[in-house]
């Protein structure tokens, strides 16, 4: 049997072998290693805040499929000069505090994380132009819950109305807040955020780039109108971005949203946000969702025997129900 080619022909000879390297169990040990904070993702490439600085850096290879997202804690080796040019490595990415979620849609299997490691959530609402939104604040509320975050309310654009009729849905869950107008004073909003990590969300035109400009100056995040057929504001944060108060602590502004699923907030445990309420259905029926239509609900027995608030009750299964409502914003 001939062979097919001869010493004299190039496919002879043997070619270069894959995966020749030695395996070994030893891995970096990265002691030169920094930390660091991801303020903004942008198509791959992350910006930390290093010790001060603005560094520029890419995910290292072992990270493997790992997300990092806003607000990650990271070890980041390589150039952190922050110098024009210059590419660190994150290397470890730190266990979150929190994870703040939400789904494009609540039959959406997709999370999408928002931010890590925030310890507050500021629903921003104009009280008019665009008219408020209760059902999207009753969602956020739900996810912060869900997160395990604080919840903070902030009604824009007092000047155009009278914010006494939303806040009276919202008292009686405790859910703190502060009203704002352009131009007011915003030493309360400052208090309330000071030496705190808090996320903004809401719906597109109702002010939350005034505000961040307002407490970051130097921020220049571009400010949208709101159209006057739709009555619906337009994008003008496209990403979102971590910055630092001039007070102490952070914030986070973020895209506006349209949407917010809430396909992976498990409903039976929303109420343990609530521990008043969660303790009154101690004695409920297996399987109690807590629900208004739920038969011999320990909530139902709690207020018939003066035990419980009706209207904080029926807050709570507002927000319950907000979970279902697919078609809620």
């Amino acid at each position: 049997m001939t062979r097919r080619y001869t010493e004299e022909d190039q496919e002879h000879y043997e070619r270069p072998r894959r995966h020749t390297r030695p395996r070994t169990k030893d891995r970096p040990s990265y002691d030169d290693a920094v930390d660091g904070t991801v303020v903004t993702v942008d198509r791959g490439r992350f910006t930390l805040a290093v010790d001060g600085v603005r560094v520029m850096a890419m995910k290292s290879r072992p990270l493997g499929r790992k997300g990092v997202v806003v607000g990650d804690r990271v070890r980041v080796v390589g150039d952190v000069s922050g110098a024009e040019g210059s590419l660190a490595r994150i290397v470890e990415v730190a266990d979150r505090a929190t994870v703040l979620r939400r789904t494009a849609d609540d039959d959406d299997p997709v999370e999408r994380i928002v931010v890590a490691n925030a310890d507050q959530l500021v629903v921003v609402c104009a009280l008019a132009d665009p008219e408020p939104r209760p059902r999207l604040i009753d969602r956020a509320l739900v996810a912060a819950y869900d997160a395990g975050m604080a919840p903070l309310l902030c009604l824009t654009k007092s000047d155009l109305a009278d914010p006494e009729s939303l806040l009276s849905t919202y008292r009686s869950l405790g859910v703190p807040w502060v009203v704002t107008h352009k131009g007011g004073n915003l030493d309360e909003l400052r208090e309330r955020l000071s030496d705190r990590t808090s996320v903004l969300v809401g719906h597109s035109g109702v002010g939350k780039s005034t505000l961040v400009n307002a407490l970051v100056p130097e921020a220049n995040r571009e400010v949208g109108r709101v159209n006057a057929v739709t009555g619906r504001g337009r994008h003008t944060s496209t990403s979102a971005w971590m910055l630092e108060l001039p007070g102490g602590g952070w914030i986070v502004d973020t895209p506006g949203i349209r949407s917010f699923g809430l396909a992976h907030v498990q409903p039976e445990h929303l109420i343990e946000a609530f521990p008043d309420l969660d303790e009154m259905t101690e004695d409920c029926p297996r399987g109690c969702t807590h629900g208004a239509d739920e038969p011999e609900c320990g909530l139902d027995e709690a207020i018939a025997e003066g035990q419980a608030d009706p209207e904080r009750v029926e807050s709570f299964r507002r927000l319950l129900a907000a979970r279902y409502d697919a078609t809620a914003l």
